[in-house]
């Protein structure tokens, strides 16, 4: 199977040491314009692409409406759905992202066969489930099940593994980047985990910018 018909963006961050997680969680990184790339780059997204432990320990809700967005969603949903990547529906359809999520941009969980049938029954009461894979999620079929559905825009927040398995099945397209100025020691997982490759992936850099000592760098993936 080719390279499906979309655009894989990854947003990321990550302390100048190296870190994507301080105690666990990415907001210790963060700044008020790591915030505001955030918000830019979800506005521009058809979808935003999370594993399901990202979800639980980030406490994902589903994205807002936004007034900035009425430009960069022109013709589009006035949100982007999220769609989770998870083989065993160890999720919390009780949270908002299920309960409050707009129709137009009801929850997507893509995950897999095998998976537990009795919580695929439940997760389809809250949320779009699409089967991509047997045993383990096949990101090519997820990625394609989201173009299928007029989803080409693909944002994904991580996290450093399910960032690590679209690296190693070259679908990542584009990564961009906050480097915070903090150093945060210990042995906190880098942005990608996991991913085996047989040769680096090249990146070309687009931009760097820089605000309150973090820098906001905007990679392109040029391995052929």
């Amino acid at each position: 199977m080719g390279k499906p018909a979309a655009w894989v963006r990854a947003n990321m961050v990550a302390s100048s040491d190296g870190a994507a997680t301080v105690q666990g969680a990415s907001g210790a990184l963060s700044s008020d314009g790591d915030r505001r790339l955030f918000v830019v780059l979800r506005g521009l997204a058809d979808v935003v692409l999370v594993g399901a432990h990202t979800v639980r320990v980030e406490r994902y809700g589903p994205p807002r409406p936004r007034d900035e967005w009425a430009t960069l969603r022109a013709g589009r949903q006035p949100a982007p759905p999220i769609a989770i990547v998870t083989g065993t529906l160890d999720l919390d359809l009780s949270s908002p992202l299920f309960t409050e999520a707009p129709a137009y941009a009801r929850t997507i969980v893509l995950t897999v066969e095998s998976a537990p049938q009795e919580r695929r029954a439940q997760a389809a009461k809250w949320a779009d489930v699409v089967i991509a894979g047997s045993r383990h999620v096949d990101l090519t079929l997820a990625i394609k099940a989201l173009a299928d559905r007029g989803l080409h825009r693909v944002l994904t927040e991580g996290g450093p593994r399910l960032l690590g398995q679209l690296v190693a099945a070259d679908l990542l397209d584009e990564l961009c980047l906050t480097v915070s100025p903090l150093l945060a020691g210990g042995d906190s997982p880098g942005i990608t985990v996991g991913a085996d490759l047989a040769s680096p992936r090249r990146l070309r850099l687009g931009h760097v910018l820089e605000a309150e000592g973090s820098l906001f760098c905007r990679y392109v993936n040029v391995t052929p």
